[in-house]
């Protein structure tokens, strides 16, 4: 399963931002626009393995926040990151004096702030080296031929995983029906190209997202949403 992240942040677009980037990296995200609900999750959940906090959060802040989940004997070593538009070196001090594992002033990359993500759960310990590729809320495992939606599991032939894993490493990338056969059931294969909508259709029935476009008269493709700045 995917680490978990809580991502407290009260402005809307920079909340669903950092979730869609982090999701993108193979990365479970429950998000909370203010300290309250924050804290009801943190409460709720006992598998977050780090938490991207907001200072100026209304009802309890971040750093109200902090101190709780420094008091969590379940968070006590947990990484947090705090995400603020106060740059101050007082405000700086206090989040590190209140343990806080590193802090991002906005505006900011969401790429760099994934890689700052990544890095802290490498020094965790909570990283997962195998490999993983997402679009938006799907994600799939190689090591184990798993695929998840949301966190939750999918279940899939293997036809269906290697045609989605195909259509995943190449995002973006427009697939004909020859070439989805040719690297899905391979260059050997001479039956009827219709099979392949066939298990398409069939993928399709298996997830919420909408994460297989067709091209019509072309083929098939998986998309990506592009970048933005924070």
């Amino acid at each position: 399963m995917p680490q978990t992240i809580l991502v407290a942040e009260d402005d809307k677009h920079i909340n669903e931002v950092v979730s869609e980037y982090l999701k993108e990296s193979a990365l479970l995200v429950i998000s909370a626009d203010d300290g309250a609900k924050a804290q009801r999750l943190i409460m709720e959940n006992d598998n977050i393995s780090l938490f991207i906090l907001d200072i100026m959060l209304p009802g309890l802040s971040g750093l109200e926040l902090l101190r709780n989940i420094r008091n969590d004997e379940r968070y006590a070593k947990t990484p947090v990151m705090m995400l603020t538009a106060l740059s101050d070196e007082y405000t700086q001090l206090i989040s590190f004096e209140g343990l806080a594992d590193d802090y991002v002033t906005k505006p900011f990359s969401p790429k760099v702030l994934v890689k700052r993500v990544q890095a802290l759960l490498r020094r965790s310990g909570a990283f997962q080296s195998s490999q993983i590729l997402q679009t938006g809320s799907v994600q799939i495992n190689f090591d184990s031929y798993e695929a998840f939606e949301e966190g939750e599991r999918v279940i899939l032939t293997l036809r269906e995983f290697e045609l989605l894993k195909v259509l995943m490493q190449h995002q973006r990338k427009v697939l004909s029906r020859q070439q989805l056969l040719n690297l899905v059931w391979g260059y050997d294969y001479f039956g009827d190209e219709r099979i392949v909508d066939v298990h398409i259709k069939n993928l399709r029935k298996k997830f919420k997202a909408n994460i297989i476009t067709t091209v019509k008269g072309v083929g098939y493709k998986s998309d990506m949403d592009g970048d933005e700045k924070c």
